[in-house]
């Protein structure tokens, strides 16, 4: 394997602003087993001929040489030793007495340092070190050019390691937070995943809930985005490059984890007291979508739990929650800072927690979003809404990505309007509009868990079974009484599980008066899966006479013509046995990314290991919007054939076999 780049840390600032006390603070603190110290003098001395002395005497251009030698020997070093290097070093060199000062930082600079930490010295305080430095002479400058120095470098440090993907924080003098710092960035990336699994596990340790809410919140729990509201606030808004969210995801990192890194470090350059103030004016300023708001009261209230994953500050969101008088029921993961033992929460990190509650928990999850930074998640989750704003609010770059996540990666979702006049994202064949407001939203969050496996009655089981199990009833005498099954469980169970609308029917009596047929019926596909599901599937369209019939040998026999604008399936066989064949048609419909919701089998026999173990037991835990209806369930392995076998006894053929 090629060697690990090693890590290089820079401790940058102008001269008198305590880098060797510093390093000298951190050596005793950390120790030297996982880190090295090194003054970019005294390796440049150690190569050079002659030492520092000759190096002062050279020209720019060599010394350019010596000091890109030098920071490439720190790397080679650290690479070696595996051990994280810290450098002290400088950008410029900057006379009192000249516009400009004299850039000392190289191409070498630019590949081996991971970071630079940049010690903001008050300008005051260097003045007068310089002055009382009585081992380092070194001439006076005053505090105002001091100052100037330091925002140049600031600035252009700033720049540099944006361009160049160095991590870079603006840090005060203190060791104890400096040392914090760089414990940190020893952590991978995969340490920071368990510390979000930990904080999850913290959460969900003591609760009994089957169905858990996820909830991103930006733009999805309020109108707003936090992170940009807390960097406009006018004692942090700034014009340099490099200190605003929008910057560090506009490089070709994007929302990498190295990016999100390089944000969490502008929060730690801001005092603590600022941050808490910084982080109250925010949370004061925002809403809960009443929609929202609603939905989740409805939720909790009914035993649901809801669990806020944010890529923003948890400080904030705390802070909102409780302003909705919500902090008692619904808890945060989201970023925070090193001293609130903090973690990054990215993309891939939401989507690694929700596949952690599906796993570790068994959780029936919903996940809510509006970006592109939600995609992973709500395609992880067993079920998906898009948050919708207002336009001018919306992820610009969503649009695409919701489309490619659709159509490629198997996301299934609905989409939500906020407010509901608004128009919806893509379109609502592809992806339907809920509304969460509505008490049926909340009942089917209730409900979710519940089995989605139904069964007549057992009085009316034995009767409707009993010609179907009398080995004297064949042919058309069979299909009939495959027909009444098939009536009845579309009457007795479809009918409960799909609803019914009303329409205006003539009255015996001369007048007008309502009746009542499946919802959606003149969108609902039958399909009778060949040949032994035909009878059966004839009785259902017996009770839903508007709904389109098709025979399907194979899978491939259902055509996307068939289910376009559909929005109910009905799969129809006598007896389910594996489930295999069952499998190879839903996969078939959802693959086609159609306007298909719901699913319904529809079947004389299930056989009972059929829906707790292999594939179809799969399908059933997993596609939440598949639904089985059928006579009863058998223990019963058997596999019949000749004059045992379904198909052969309803159109007598039992002689072929």
């Amino acid at each position: 394997m090629p060697p690990t780049r090693p890590t290089v840390v820079g401790l940058y600032g102008v001269p008198g602003c305590g880098k060797t006390r510093m390093m000298q603070n951190l050596k005793t603190s950390l120790g030297e087993e996982q880190f090295a110290y090194y003054e970019g003098s005294e390796i440049i001395a150690s190569l050079v001929p002659g030492g520092l002395d000759v190096f002062k005497r050279m020209g720019k251009d060599d010394k350019a040489v010596w000091r890109e030698r030098a920071i490439r020997e720190i790397g080679e070093q650290c690479s070696a030793t595996q051990r994280v290097g810290l450098v002290a070093g400088h950008l410029m060199f900057w006379d009192e007495d000249k516009e400009t000062g004299e850039l000392v930082w190289t191409k070498g600079d630019e590949e081996i340092y991971t970071h630079i930490f940049y010690l903001d010295t008050p300008a005051d305080v260097i003045s007068r070190r310089r002055l009382d430095d009585a081992e380092r002479p070194r001439p006076a400058a005053s505090g105002t050019h001091l100052r100037r120095w330091q925002i140049s470098e600031q600035k252009q440090l700033r720049l540099l390691c944006l361009q160049n993907s160095i991590l870079f924080a603006n840090i005060a003098p203190d060791p104890v937070k400096v040392a914090a710092l760089l414990r940190s960035i020893r952590h991978s990336e995969e340490y920071n995943l368990s510390r979000a699994q930990d904080r999850l596990d913290d959460i969900l340790r003591d609760e009994n809930s089957e169905t858990l809410l996820v909830l991103d919140g930006d733009r999805t729990v309020i109108p707003e985005d936090t992170g940009a509201l807390f960097w406009a606030l006018p004692a942090l808004s700034s014009d340099v490059t490099g200190r605003s969210l929008k910057d560090i995801f506009s490089t070709p990192s994007g929302y990498s984890y190295h990016a999100f890194r390089q944000a969490s470090l502008l929060y730690e350059e801001i005092p603590d007291e600022e941050f808490e103030a910084c982080c109250e004016q925010v949370a004061s300023a925002v809403t809960v979508y009443p929609q929202v708001l609603s939905m989740l009261r409805q939720a909790t209230d009914r035993g649901v739990k809801a669990v806020i994953i944010s890529c923003g500050l948890r400080a904030i969101w705390e802070k909102i929650l409780s302003d909705a008088g919500l902090s008692g029921t619904i808890k945060v993961i989201a970023g925070s800072r090193i001293k609130d033992n903090g973690f990054i929460v990215t993309g891939e990190v939401k989507r690694a927690l929700v596949a952690h509650m599906k796993q570790a928990y068994g959780l029936f999850v919903w996940a809510f979003g509006d970006s592109v930074l939600d995609l992973p998640m709500l395609t992880e989750a067993d079920r998906a809404i898009v948050v919708v704003g207002e336009e001018d609010k919306r992820s610009r770059s969503m649009e695409n990505a919701l489309l490619n996540a659709i159509d490629c990666d198997g996301l299934r979702a609905c989409q939500v309007l906020i407010p509901d006049t608004i128009s919806p994202r893509l379109d609502i064949f592809k992806l339907p509009v809920m509304d969460i407001t509505h008490h049926s939203f909340v009942d089917g969050l209730v409900r979710q868990r519940q089995p989605r496996v139904y069964y007549t009655k057992p009085a009316a089981a034995k009767l409707l079974m009993s010609p179907m199990r009398d080995a004297r009833v064949f042919g058309p005498s069979l299909r009939t009484a495959h027909s009444d099954v098939g009536q009845y469980l579309a009457t007795n169970l479809l009918s409960e599980l799909i609803g019914l609308e009303e329409y205006p029917i003539p009255h015996v009596q001369g007048h007008q008066t309502s009746g009542y047929r499946f919802c959606n019926e003149e969108k609902t596909l039958i399909a009778a899966l060949m040949r032994g599901g035909e009878p059966m599937a004839q009785g259902v369209n017996q009770a839903m006479p508007l709904a389109m019939f098709v025979h399907a040998y194979k899978p491939e026999d259902i055509k996307r013509h068939h289910v376009e604008g559909r929005r109910t399936l009905i799969l129809v066989d006598s007896v389910v046995n594996t489930g295999k064949t069952l499998v190879e048609f839903i996969h078939h419909v959802r693959t086609m990314h159609t306007t298909i919701q719901r699913i319904f089998v529809v079947a004389g026999v299930i056989q009972a290991q059929a829906l707790s173990e292999g594939r179809l037991a799969d399908v059933l835990r997993v596609d939440t919007n598949v639904w089985f209806v059928a006579l009863r369930q058998s223990e019963n392995k058997f596999t019949g054939k000749g004059t045992t076998d379904t198909g052969h006894r309803l159109f007598n053929t039992t002689h072929l076999d």
